[in-house]
């Protein structure tokens, strides 16, 4: 079983040699928010960012990409035309998450899931994108209940799912609140093992499993309960899988990089702590 240190970041994030391309860091493509819910996106996206992600961009219905756009000049946004990610949006993000790959020489990953919706057409249609696309992929929020559905969809392809407890029991059936921290570990090993995927299960401890290798994290901070903070996880998730980790080594380089920040801003601020204080840390942590 693998303890998580800093250490695994210095074959991570080594010195960019003078040479480097646009894009040898990756280019993230974040799906996600709906006519209600912006903030998870943009924020995912910023996350990205400060973990060195060279390139975002956001996928969204209008009401908010035109929000998201209006965050950062970094932040370029796609918008769709209706309310929710439906299924008339489904050709045109497929063909913009081909256009991305090779743009990028291959350096992608996608984050989907938060702030989308849970309604019946928004599932299927998460469900018919995650059928169709090869690149890597972090699962998250709404996304875990559309492919707790329909868990085979993710067998055998580099898909990252980043379920809370709850989310956990959503996608697998089992309810993991009440157990110790060993019967955790056994149920996360074992549901990643069965779905052939990996799995970052956030907590007090969280617990990275490929099926095969189990990975633990200590890093974080209590006060990191505010909304926010685990979208921040899944865009440094997306951030190192565009750059060619894979999801198990991301998995456990991006909770240690979530939840070190996360510590720095609770020591200064504690209940203060908000997503995008964390996300001004993370370079604290990196470096």
């Amino acid at each position: 079983m693998i303890t998580v240190t800093k250490d695994i970041l210095k074959d991570i994030y080594k010195e960019k040699p003078r040479e480097s391309k646009k894009y040898d860091s990756g280019l993230l493509i974040v799906i996600g928010g709906s006519d209600f819910y912006s903030g998870s996106p943009a924020l995912s996206a910023m996350a990205a960012f400060r973990a060195g992600v060279d390139m975002v961009r956001i996928i969204a219905p209008k009401r908010a990409a035109d929000i998201i756009a209006s965050f950062s000049p970094n932040l370029a946004a796609y918008p769709l035309q209706g309310k929710y990610f439906d299924k008339e949006d489904l050709a045109t993000v497929i063909s913009m998450t081909e256009s991305a790959k090779a743009v990028s020489r291959g350096n992608t990953a996608v984050v989907i899931g938060g702030g989308m919706g849970r309604s019946e057409e928004v599932q299927e249609t998460i469900l018919e994108y995650l059928s169709q696309v090869s690149i890597p992929a972090v699962i998250d929020a709404d996304a875990i209940h559309a492919v707790g559905g329909k868990p085979e969809i993710a067998a055998g392809k580099p898909f990252l799912i980043t379920p809370q407890t709850y989310e956990f029991f959503v996608l697998t059936g089992r309810e993991v609140y009440r157990l110790s921290d060993e019967e955790k570990i056994k149920a996360v090993q074992e549901e990643a093992k069965k779905l052939q995927t990996t799995i970052l299960l956030k907590g007090p401890t969280d617990i990275i499993s490929d099926g095969k290798e189990v990975a633990l994290n200590k890093t974080g901070s209590p006060y990191q309960t505010k909304g926010g903070c685990g979208d921040t996880l899944a865009g440094i998730c997306g951030a190192l899988m565009a750059r060619g980790i894979d999801a198990f080594t991301a998995a456990q380089a991006a909770a240690y990089i979530n939840g070190k920040a996360g510590e720095i801003v609770a020591e200064r601020l504690k209940e203060g702590l908000l997503a995008t204080e964390l996300i001004e840390a993370i370079p604290e942590v990196l470096h």
